[in-house]
């Protein structure tokens, strides 16, 4: 039996990118040692590449009030919530490397309101949840609440902004059917 493709959509060989998708590509696995999946499969559309890629490395890069390991723990929230296994296994593993904890991927997609949080970590995942399942209904009231454990202004924007992203990532993970690299799976433990 043959590995099951990537995509449900074309994805190009590498070869045959334009450069700087290639540069980037193999810059990625320069790093980490293999080609997170989605590279490959968002490089089928290399204006959206460029775009999706553009603003999550303003999101998740940046400095700010949000440690690296925190914007995981949203995106690993966030994508649990939108069962979307490819950004849950991916992240997952981005966060047990950011964390120094081989459990609380795991633990934060399974249920992230019985994981091993700070008060503040779950004010912060309440919030990016309502954002990510029900933003019509975020109101002062919410962003109180994140005030009230420390965050800045800022902050909350983040938060909201990274859940907001990977909800349309999420979405176009699963229409795309995108399948997690066997390498995630394994890191961080």
């Amino acid at each position: 039996m043959g590995a099951a493709p990537i995509s449900r959509f074309p994805v190009p060989a590498l070869a045959d990118l334009p450069e700087d998708i290639r540069a980037r590509i193999l810059a990625v696995q320069e790093k980490s040692g293999f080609i997170p999946n989605v590279f490959l499969a968002l490089a089928w559309r290399p204006d959206e590449f460029g775009a999706f890629f553009a603003y999550h490395d303003a999101l998740m890069d940046k400095p700010g009030g949000l440690s690296k390991a925190e914007r995981e723990m949203i995106v690993v929230a966030t994508s649990s919530a939108n069962q979307c296994q490819y950004c849950v296994v991916a992240h997952g593993a981005i966060l047990r490397i950011r964390a120094k904890d081989p459990l609380i991927a795991d633990q934060i997609a399974a249920n992230y309101r019985k994981a091993d949080l700070t008060p503040r970590q779950r004010a912060m995942l309440d919030f990016a949840l309502a954002v990510a399942l029900n933003s019509a209904e975020v109101d002062e009231s919410a962003c109180a609440a994140l005030r009230e454990h420390g965050f800045s202004e800022d902050d909350i924007w983040d938060i909201a902004a990274i859940a907001a992203f990977f909800g349309m990532s999420n979405r176009i993970a699963n229409v795309m059917n995108l399948r997690p690299n066997a390498e995630f799976y394994t890191l961080g433990r």
